[in-house]
């Protein structure tokens, strides 16, 4: 407010939204040396025209951005890394692009945001090879580094070891967009796509397997005879029979702890029933044959 002339004068403060269309394009067409680093987060390239606006409309920081495509009705949420583009254009990872539907030389819509600090936040990798990794949680933690902010739907994409891993925010407090840049956010997942459909097929693999039943390899077949000649006694006797044989490998995801589970549905391979043999006469000579001395003779 300002006095002049004795009459109070009050002058609006101007609007500080920064709103701008550009023509969208991926980072691998950005001119010069190929930006990895850009492909991996989720941060833009603009013009150098767009930092002037911004900072007379003395606009809050960090630089948060809403892209919107309204041709297809998609939105999504980014941070600026660097004004070097050129004149009218703006370059995007290629993750982003797919979600936002847009093609090389697309419209974008871009404005400035502000939006709330993240508390929580859930994903859930699109493939079951998120599994493979030793510590998810730290890579992913470590990968976010890249990110300025993350919207609820969006599948973003990480590279770890040379392969890019694609996740789908779930969920993220306190907004369906937020921003992560110092905060400290609880990250949570959920299965991986495909999950469930694999743990059904090892059931029913387990199932298959259970109670799988064979016969026992005999190494020495025929009958034992005691070297003093005597009867062996019934506990001796050789008996033939078959053995259960679980699959390994195969947990038991129905198990409770504290809870004993004694199986006896037992499916044989083959209805055979082994009869026992009658074990021959036995006989009161240990040893049958004829003996030689190592001792010759003398003639």
């Amino acid at each position: 407010m300002f006095q002049f002339s004795g009459f109070n004068m009050m002058f609006p403060e101007a609007g500080r939204v920064f709103k701008a269309s550009y023509k969208c394009f991926s980072v691998s067409m950005l001119p010069g040396n190929e930006r990895q680093e850009i492909e991996n987060g989720g941060k833009i390239i603009m013009p150098a025209s767009a930092l002037d606006v911004l900072t007379r409309l003395n606009i809050e920081y960090p630089m948060l951005f809403k892209l919107v495509n309204f041709k297809d009705s998609r939105y999504t949420h980014a941070g600026v890394l660097e004004f070097v583009a050129d004149e009218g254009k703006c370059y995007l990872p290629y993750w982003m692009m797919v979600n936002l539907l847009l093609k090389e030389g697309d419209i974008l819509s871009i404005e400035n945001v502000s939006l709330p600090v993240a508390k929580d936040s859930k994903f859930q990798p699109c493939s079951i090879d998120f599994l493979d990794i030793t510590n998810p949680k730290a890579v992913l933690e470590n990968a976010l580094r890249n990110f300025a902010c993350l919207t609820t739907g969006d599948v973003i994409a990480i590279k770890y070891n040379k392969k890019v891993y694609e996740l789908r925010v779930l969920e993220t407090k306190p907004g369906d967009a937020v921003s992560i840049i110092e905060c400290d956010m609880n990250v949570d997942f959920e299965a991986p796509v495909g999950y469930k459909d694999q743990v059904e097929n090892n059931k029913t693999d387990e199932t298959s397997q259970d109670h799988v039943m064979e016969e026992v390899m005999e190494a020495f077949t025929g009958a034992g005879v005691r070297l003093d000649g005597k009867k062996k006694k019934e506990n001796q006797l050789d008996t033939k029979g078959v053995k259960k044989v679980m699959a390994r490998g195969v947990p038991d995801y129905d198990y409770k702890f504290g809870q004993l589970t004694f199986d006896r549905s037992v499916k044989p391979i083959t209805d055979r029933v082994v009869e026992n043999e009658p074990d021959p006469a036995p006989s009161n000579e240990g040893f049958q044959g004829q003996g030689f001395s190592m001792k010759k003779l003398r003639k």
